[in-house]
Formats: C-alpha cells, sequence, structure tokens
C-alpha cells in the first residue's frame, strides 16, 4: 500500500520532468533551426535547382531535427522580406531579397501535445520562434536568385 501511495506521485513528477524538459528542447531545437536559415539566406546560396525561399525552407527542416520532417508542417515555415526603414511592411515579390532588406525566418503555430495524460486534454504548447538579420551584398556582383 505504501508502495503504490510513494509510485504515483513519483511517476508523475517523472513524467513532468520529461514533458517539460522535452518542450525546452524543441523550442531550443526550432530557435536554433530559424537561426541556421538566417545565416543561410544572408549568404543568397540555393540547393538543388530550388529558388532562395525553397533552399531557406530546406535547411530549417534540416537542422529541426526531424521535428518539421513532416509535409504537413512546410506551411509553418515562414520567410519573410523587409526594406530597412520600414520594418513593419513586408516586401514582396521579385527583388525583395535584395541586398540591404532584412530577412526574417520564422516557424509559426507549431504544436506539441503533452506525453502526460494529466496534461494531454488540455491545450498543447505552441512553439513561434523568429530570428533575422540584414541581406548582404551579393558575390561579384550578381543578381539575387529567384524567390
Amino acid at each position: 500500500m505504501e508502495a503504490a501511495l510513494v509510485f504515483l506521485p513519483l511517476m508523475a513528477l517523472m513524467l513532468a520532468l520529461i514533458d517539460f524538459s522535452l518542450a525546452l528542447f524543441l523550442r531550443a531545437t526550432m530557435q536554433n533551426a530559424v537561426r541556421e536559415g538566417v545565416r543561410y539566406a544572408v549568404t543568397y546560396q540555393t540547393s538543388g535547382g530550388l529558388c532562395q525561399d525553397a533552399s531557406i525552407k530546406a535547411v530549417v527542416k534540416a537542422s529541426s531535427v526531424g521535428f518539421l520532417a513532416d509535409a504537413s508542417h512546410d506551411s509553418k515555415i515562414k520567410v519573410r522580406y523587409y526594406a530597412p526603414g520600414s520594418l513593419n511592411t513586408e516586401v514582396t515579390g521579385a527583388g525583395s531579397n535584395a541586398p540591404g532588406n532584412v530577412v526574417e525566418i520564422g516557424v509559426e503555430g507549431f504544436t506539441w501535445s503533452w506525453i502526460a495524460p494529466l496534461w494531454r486534454t488540455a491545450s498543447p504548447f505552441n512553439v513561434n520562434v523568429y530570428a533575422a538579420d540584414r541581406m548582404e551584398g551579393l558575390p561579384g556582383g550578381s543578381s539575387a536568385p529567384c524567390r
């Protein structure tokens, strides 16, 4: 009887510790993934015949340790460009990835369900992370790749 009274709270504590540790790991991993995407974006690289935005999203997915590997998460990765003078208004269309503009990479609306049954019915853990940097000059005076 005593073992049952000790075992139940102990297991609840262990599951809570694992749940919160996974949530922290998930957020840190996503933050690192968007930082890697920004580092890749400012160099104007593209991979495998893809345009720049698709290449950036591929780098973010590759850096997410499999959390974003499912194709259903592609819409959660956002790539936005802003003019340096007005960081509230997004620049769209061709040339929005011109040198001097600011690129912002984000993962928006990623949800993580808790493992412990006590929290499973509650709202999931939502992750929104962002990173941004200024686009550098193009190498050798070439033109910006397609978006």
